[in-house]
């Protein structure tokens, strides 16, 4: 952006020129932060015009006028809302751009300046707390009921948003204790990152619009007109401090003498108020807070984007009164922004532990957040259509906390006439696999799950898990070291490794080499369906792969079977099919297989029993409960699954057996409220037993004919 002011005289002419485009571009940017929840640029670069319009307003003050940005509080109500005018004004405080030290000494040399304080005269005492980035409401209590919520608008007038804030949990919708027969209480809406990054993640997954950031996701949400849309979206509240009181406050409440108090009687009140807010000495309690809380900041679970200070007593805030627009009383302390404007030269595809293709923002560096930023997410292909990010943009890169640096957006008038469009790859960087996009999704995977080196590590810790071939003692940190060390690259390579090679790995005594020796040769020996999920194909779980080996009985006819084959097991449907037929179609993926069966890894296999009806216990459920005497919960689930049969977590009239044992509770009850058949260990064994020999002597003679 073009500093025009910098290329002309510094006399009254020029300075009003200058002031006549700041005008025009901050409410610009205003109207679209505010009013559209669409910032076109960074608070940055928003805060360096204000500031640049602050100067020469300063330097020239027969430029300022009443309809200055430096005027105004914010944006003017909505029309779809009624407006409601503030009993007392809600003014914004003002802003020290001043990121460092000085910015607190020259906030507390003011304030000890307009009390008259000598130098030795004791420290002023603050309140300090937190600056939430979100979005001011007023919720007004009468007789300690929530009557109305309303935003700032531009002060004077906010909206009436009442229903919307209702959804809120936080926000309580009867206060406790005494309080004052009116009560105004002000504060923040705003967005936890983490609720953010959950419901971005919503969207992504459903193709739709993501939101760019908590601040403007939450202001969005209080302004919506369909307060059902408003309880979608996961909104937050604290308390910060009071509008109008009235009443006979003394039969009610006392009020108290400080901010500090204030908010742990709102607190008491069943208001939800920060802990950070802290009383402190002087200046020097002041760079201490600040200090602390900006090496804190990306702890926190929202985003602030600085602190607030306050002259803790009321009875000063009393005689220090009112600027203008502003309190003298209180100042915003700033950090650096986290966002910032930075080039694309670059855009790569990095591939996740679960085979996830994600583009990268290779990025020129910037300083955003604390750090330097040279990377950023831009999450999959739709993202980067929908914001139209092409190598050479300039764009809006944000970091918030410990989320990753992301691109929210680019600055259309800066694209160079050579800036690329990103083309998503449609094999496997990492491993040259095929990358498919499934039916409803919106990431590219890569289907090289057994070789692939990125998902190394997440393919290894899955094979060796207990309900696939239960290798004990591989553990994560073991299998870090195992593939960080070179010593293994591929599945097979687990059972070539001998004693010597497990013995020297840090931390590994001979015992626990001996016993890893054991239990890989004891893991040699499984099933085909325990076989068939250790393989980790995407969406087969453990009872696709039982319903698998059920069906075919071969792991060689699993292998070659096609969709339409697939199409015919139990559940199977066509992603799953076609999720199946990717994995085994990568030759990558066989040779992995037939490598572990030359180490020796085996299962009994059968024929094809594709006419599922002849299981014994086919069509029917069964619901566990209780503790049985011989057999485990995962025993008795696995002989009514081998015998067709399938077990359900609750008691419907769907249900026709629940297995009872010691301790059953309301799930027995409800079955003996339902009439179902109840049957304790030896009875659902004697049913077994006879339902297969029935099945077996079914079987022979449908083979005899």
């Amino acid at each position: 952006m073009t500093d025009l002011f910098d290329s002309l005289s510094p006399d009254l002419e020029a300075a009003k020129a200058r002031v006549s485009v700041l005008h025009q571009k901050l409410e610009q940017l205003a109207h679209a932060y505010y009013t559209l929840d669409a910032p076109l640029v960074p608070d940055a670069e928003y805060d360096r015009l204000f500031q640049e319009l602050q100067q020469l307003e300063s330097q020239y003050p027969e430029l300022k006028s009443p309809d200055s940005p430096t005027q105004r509080v914010g944006g003017k109500p909505l029309t779809g809302f009624t407006p409601v005018r503030h009993a007392v004004p809600m003014l914004s405080i003002r802003t020290e751009t001043d990121t460092e030290s000085t910015g607190a000494i020259n906030f507390d040399t003011r304030i000890r300046k307009d009390l008259g304080l000598a130098k030795d005269d004791p420290p002023v005492e603050y309140a300090a707390e937190l600056k939430f980035d979100g979005l001011a409401i007023n919720l007004r209590y009468q007789q300690g009921v929530l009557v109305q919520a309303a935003t700032r608008g531009d002060g004077a007038t906010g909206e009436d948003v009442t229903q919307n804030i209702r959804t809120i949990q936080q926000i309580p919708l009867r206060l406790k204790g005494n309080v004052p027969p009116v009560l105004e209480v002000r504060g923040e809406i705003y967005m936890r990152r983490d609720d953010f990054e959950k419901l971005n993640e919503r969207q992504r997954s459903k193709g739709e619009k993501t939101f760019i950031n908590p601040r403007n996701t939450a202001a969005g949400a209080v302004r919506q007109l369909d307060p059902a849309l408003v309880k979608q979206r996961p909104l937050s509240f604290f308390a910060y401090g009071l509008g109008q009181v009235e009443g006979n406050i003394e039969t009610h409440w006392a009020m108290p003498e400080t901010h500090t108090a204030l908010m742990q009687s709102l607190s008491e009140m069943g208001l939800p108020v920060n802990n950070e807010c802290r009383s402190v000495q002087g200046a020097d309690g002041l760079i201490a807070f600040h200090r602390d809380i900006g090496a804190r900041r990306d702890q926190f679970p929202f985003d602030i984007d600085g602190v607030v200070y306050k002259v803790n007593r009321f009875d000063l805030q009393q005689r220090l009164g009112f600027v203008t627009r502003e309190p003298r009383w209180a100042v915003a302390h700033k950090f650096p922004a986290q966002e910032q404007l930075t080039v694309v030269r670059g855009i790569e595809v990095q591939v996740g532990r679960t085979g996830k293709l994600t583009p990268v923002a290779k990025l020129e560096p910037v300083f955003v957040g604390g750090t330097t930023v040279s990377n950023a997410t831009l999450h999959n292909e739709d993202e980067i259509r929908r914001k139209d990010v092409r190598i050479g943009d300039t764009v809006i890169v944000r970091r918030a906390g410990d989320v990753i640096p992301e691109v929210v957006g680019i600055i259309a008038e800066r694209r160079p006439l050579d800036a690329m469009e990103f083309v998503m790859p449609r094999q496997c960087p990492v491993c040259g696999s095929d990358a498919v996009r499934e039916e409803g999704e919106v990431d590219y995977r890569c289907t090289g799950g057994l070789f692939c080196g990125a998902q190394r590590k997440q393919a290894m810790l899955h094979f060796a898990q207990r309900r696939a071939l239960d290798i004990e003692g591989l553990g994560e940190k073991l299998v870090d070291q195992l593939v960080d060390s070179g010593l293994i690259r591929t599945l097979p390579e687990l059972y070539k490794l001998g004693f010597a090679k497990f013995a020297a790995l840090e931390r590994m005594a001979d015992k626990s080499a001996q016993n890893l020796i054991e239990a890989l040769e004891k893991s040699k020996t499984t099933t085909l369906q325990r076989f068939i999920y250790a393989l980790g194909i995407r969406h087969v779980g453990e009872a696709t792969a039982r319903d698998l080996a059920k069906y075919f009985g071969k792991l060689d006819a699993i292998m070659d079977a096609s969709v339409e084959e697939l199409l015919e097991v139990n559940d199977v449907g066509p992603i799953v099919a076609q999720t199946i037929r990717n994995f085994f179609d990568q030759p990558h993926n066989r040779e992995v297989v037939e490598q572990l069966r030359a180490t020796g890894v085996t299962w009994p296999e059968h024929d094809s029993q594709r006419l599922t009806s002849f299981l014994p216990f086919s069509g029917k459920t069964f619901v566990l409960t209780g503790t049985l005497p011989a057999l485990s919960r995962d025993q008795a689930k696995a002989l009514i699954e081998n015998a067709g049969g399938k077990v359900a977590g609750s008691v419907s009239k769907k249900t026709n057996y629940v297995v009872a044992g010691e301790e059953a509770g309301s799930k027995l009850i409800k079955a003996e409220e339902l009439g179902i058949n109840i049957l304790n260990e030896e009875k659902f064994l004697t049913l077994l037993n006879s339902t297969s020999q029935a099945f077996n002597t079914s079987k022979i003679t449908q083979e005899d004919s």
